[in-house]
């Protein structure tokens, strides 16, 4: 329907404005609760009727009842205006970082640690925000931030991610992970040209490039070659392998908390090598209320780590 004139046109208050009359059945209750005057609340509601082109109220001197039409488009503005008020909440919400979706990537096997206890704070303090947690790869978790589809990562990192901003958690030695029996478990710091003699067990070359990038270095100071004999596609395979008696692996000591008693693990002696587990985000990407919340939350996580293990 056209309109009649710009300053004639249907607007929120005309409905909240006929909702109350329609509601109360009087002007002039109707007024009192909406604290305007009598004579403009009917000039609004008329305006009303006469844009929409039907009448909504029948008007007597004993006072007013709804027509057919107005009791149907009572219940649709009380509808509509539910609707309007749950949105307005909702962007405000949302504009906190109370509501919303929050995608984050992680590397599961790495973040043991702090990922737990970070979404167990999240979801108690923002009920309201969907968490989506996506287990992937290094490979996976970079397009997933080129392309928006992951708003932050929580990864380790041995060397610089192009194009990413990479924010610091924690700083974890490298250690060595054995099966329970292994002959190298007495010793309490392993040298690397005793491990440079075993057959190891890594994660998958083409989703990890960083993790034999680390190998190359620690291993390239003592000139010596390792030999991976096998690749795993996730923590709990790399596990099996290595309790099978497989070969041994390279870790982070928070790994123990994936493998339980499964595995032992020593330190490795003469190396000062670090995996960083942190938070990786798109360059200039959109830092959403949540986001920033959860990022937040790991920083306090991962301090109060630091403060119990030094």
């Amino acid at each position: 329907m056209p309109l009649r004139h710009s300053d004639d046109r249907m607007e929120l208050r005309h409905f909240r404005y006929f909702l109350a009359v329609g509601e109360v059945l009087s002007f002039t209750k109707a007024a009192a609760r909406l604290r305007i005057a009598q004579p403009a609340l009917s000039r609004q509601v008329q305006d009303l009727e006469e844009e929409i082109g039907v009448d909504l109220f029948r008007r007597s001197p004993r006072g007013v009842t709804l027509t057919a039409e107005g009791k149907l488009f009572l219940a649709e503005v009380r509808e509509l205006l539910k609707r309007v008020d749950e949105s307005v909440v909702k962007v405000r919400e949302l504009a906190r970082g109370h509501y919303g979706d929050l995608h984050v990537g992680y590397a599961s096997s790495f973040t043991v640690e702090l990922m737990p206890p970070a979404v167990a704070a999240f979801e108690k303090q923002f009920p309201r925000v969907n968490l989506v947690l996506h287990d992937v790869s290094r490979t996976e978790l970079i397009e997933g931030l080129e392309s928006g589809a992951l708003e932050l990562g929580v990864i380790p990192v041995v060397s610089p991610i192009v194009g990413k901003d990479f924010e610091t958690l924690r700083d974890y030695p490298i250690c060595v992970a054995l099966p329970p029996g292994h002959s190298l478990v007495r010793l309490k710091a392993i040298p690397l040209e005793r491990v440079a003699t075993q057959p190891l067990v890594g994660f998958r070359r083409k989703e990890n490039p960083g993790y034999y990038q680390v190998l190359d270095r620690i291993f390239a100071r003592i000139g010596a070659k390792y030999r991976v004999v096998v690749e795993c596609d996730t923590a709990s395979s790399l596990i099996t392998a290595i309790e099978a008696g497989r070969g041994i692996a390279l870790s982070i000591p928070g790994f123990k908390h994936v493998s339980g008693k499964r595995l032992v693990y020593r330190s490795l002696a003469d190396v000062s090598e670090v995996f960083s587990v942190g938070i990786a985000r798109a360059i200039n990407g959109e830092a959403t209320p949540a986001g920033k919340s959860f990022c937040q939350i790991l920083r306090k996580i991962a301090k109060g780590i630091h403060r119990k293990k030094p």
